[in-house]
């Protein structure tokens, strides 16, 4: 920022909390200075949290969700159906499936959609592992995934990265649905109340 009336360390901590997404440089003040005010140990705790999260959280290995150990719980679990696979874009998008207790099988994260035009492409995405995943179950024939259910947002990115996925998947011969339409267009999973979500999980279509 380059302004001698702030202190190099506020300055640091504006710039980078302007890095998280949402945020612009007046939120991202907003929030430094509500920070400084704060009699509490706010700040010291979202510190420790920040440390705890670098230093205990990591991508499970089969699913991509974010979990402490690995594999996660759900992949981990012989209570659940592993030979579904719901595909999600954002950890955000599973935790709203799983809060309608409806869906019992497993789960694929993305990291994102696809974009071109905001310089995110395939390679960027879980794709790829999601591929392996698939063979890998096909070749042990254990757990073998029979059915791909994509539950990419239905947005304009959402809708092109499930065409993009049942074109990668159809060489696999497996299964593969999308959720019904009970979701609005344009809106995101995880904002999607418990209902519209088991709907839409009923009213998968073939794809």
């Amino acid at each position: 920022m380059g302004n001698a009336a702030v202190p190099p360390s506020v300055t640091t901590l504006i710039e980078t909390l302007a890095e998280l997404p949402g945020i612009g440089p007046k939120s991202a003040s907003r929030l430094a200075f509500y920070l400084l005010r704060g009699k509490s140990d706010l700040a010291l705790r979202i510190g420790d949290a920040l440390k705890s999260l670098v230093e205990h959280t990591r991508f499970c290995s089969v699913c991509h969700n974010v979990t402490e150990a690995d594999p996660c719980p759900i992949c981990a679990d012989p209570q659940r159906d592993h030979s579904l696979v719901c595909v999600v874009e954002e950890p955000m998008d599973l935790l709203a499936l799983e809060r309608t207790e409806q869906y019992r099988g497993d789960y694929h994260v993305l990291h994102g959609a696809l974009s071109p035009l905001e310089g995110i492409f395939a390679e960027d995405l879980r794709i790829a592992e999601l591929e392996t995943r698939i063979r890998r179950s096909q070749a042990e024939g254990q757990r073998n995934i029979r059915e791909v259910i994509l539950a990419t947002n239905p947005t304009g990115e959402g809708d092109y990265t499930a065409a993009y996925l049942i074109q990668r998947l159809k060489p696999l011969e497996v299964r593969v649905t999308r959720l019904g339409r009970g979701l609005p267009m344009g809106g995101d999973l995880e904002y999607a109340d418990a209902i519209t979500l088991t709907r839409a999980l009923e009213a998968r279509q073939e794809m």
